[in-house]
């Protein structure tokens, strides 16, 4: 098989029977990506600060974040080296959906790098235009898309959570609801990226929830018991998320208030890129609005902002968008902040894992 001659390590496991388990090469997955990452996080940072990569301050955000000013950044560099490198190690190379995710992954961490890079080079805020960045978001979303549309258990239809006999099929419109998805997490997660560890904590969560999922998605006998869509092949994406959880919790750890490195729009465009994919591939993608809520929320508040701004004529809803910033104007520290936006988000994620026997 194609993982042996590119992983020697699989031709070794391969003669144990515990190893063509699912579950265990998704623990296995998990582990390691948090080893690697725990195991090269000091010298990241101080490679990135040797080099003067350095977070880029809003001038117009809250006083407390100047101090973050010059802290190193495009730490999601390491997360996604990380979660690339153990997803080749422990899942099925054959496997079709494994590429693809992996192939947006990079792709959307990709343009994140760019615009890092910009914002660098610049010494400001602004880095790769909003149109340019979506353009490329939206030309991979795509292609994905079109890939997945031609592949012969291709179906147009989509889950609902809580009515789990209502399934409405887009056909040829699924494309464009598929981009829509992936477009609207990765942005979601961006936005999200503005305090210590507000952004990887519910990735973490998040991701853990679609490794689940994607593990009974991929099982024909469960799948059918609790009634949720069968995907043939969606379970190695169990591998690939715990790969997700590994690496974002070790990153956790550097990334912890106060912060030793930030991920930068490498990181949170690649992880939201890479959640709303998974949500795609296993026809759950109304699920990632409930789990990943804090997300939703975030972007929610810098739409409602925005517009109440342009039709009040100069009013605002918060005292600063994103929300996270809201509450910081008001007074709260930033731990208090992160630590309650993830006690969300564990709500949140059981509520969706209670999705798979509520009907």
């Amino acid at each position: 098989m194609l993982y042996h001659l590119l992983f020697p390590l699989h031709a070794v496991f391969s003669g144990f029977n515990v190893f063509r388990y699912i579950t265990f090469r998704s623990i296995g997955a998990t582990l390691t990506a948090f080893v690697l990452v725990m195991l090269c996080g000091n010298r990241f940072v101080a490679m990135m600060r040797e080099h003067q990569i350095g977070q880029v301050v809003r001038t117009d955000g809250p006083a407390s974040h100047f101090s973050k000013q010059g802290v190193p950044t495009m730490g999601g560099l390491l997360i996604i080296m990380a979660v690339t490198f153990t997803t080749l190690l422990w899942a099925d190379l054959n496997n079709h959906l494994v590429w693809l995710v992996l192939g947006i992954t990079i792709w959307y961490g990709c343009i994140g790098a760019y615009d890092d890079y910009r914002k660098i080079k610049r010494q400001n805020s602004k880095g790769l235009s909003a149109r340019g960045k979506m353009l490329l978001q939206i030309g991979g979303a795509a292609l994905l898309g079109w890939l997945l549309s031609m592949h012969h258990a291709f179906d147009g239809r989509v889950s609902l959570p809580f009515f789990k006999h209502i399934t409405p099929n887009l056909g040829e419109w699924y494309v464009l609801f598929a981009i829509m998805v992936i477009v609207g997490a990765s942005n979601a997660v961006n936005l999200t990226d503005g305090l210590d560890g507000l952004a990887t904590g519910p990735t973490a969560i998040t991701a853990g929830v679609y490794l689940l999922f994607s593990y009974l998605a991929g099982h024909a006998v469960l799948s059918s018991y609790l009634q949720i869509p069968y995907v043939e092949g969606a379970g190695e994406l169990s591998v690939f998320c715990g790969a997700l959880v590994g690496a974002s919790l070790g990153f956790l750890w550097f990334n912890a208030f106060p912060a030793q490195v930030f991920m930068g729009d490498v990181g949170s465009l690649a992880l939201g890129g890479a959640m709303g994919t998974v949500a795609v591939m296993i026809k759950q993608e109304f699920l990632l609005a409930l789990v990943g809520g804090i997300f939703v929320m975030e972007a929610l508040s810098v739409i409602m902002q925005v517009g109440y701004y342009k039709v009040s004529g100069g009013k605002r809803i918060f005292l600063m968008a994103p929300f996270h910033h809201h509450f910081e104007k008001k007074g709260w520290q930033e731990p208090k902040v992160v630590v309650r936006f993830w006690i969300i988000s564990i709500m949140l994620a059981l509520m969706a894992l209670a999705t798979l026997k509520l009907r």
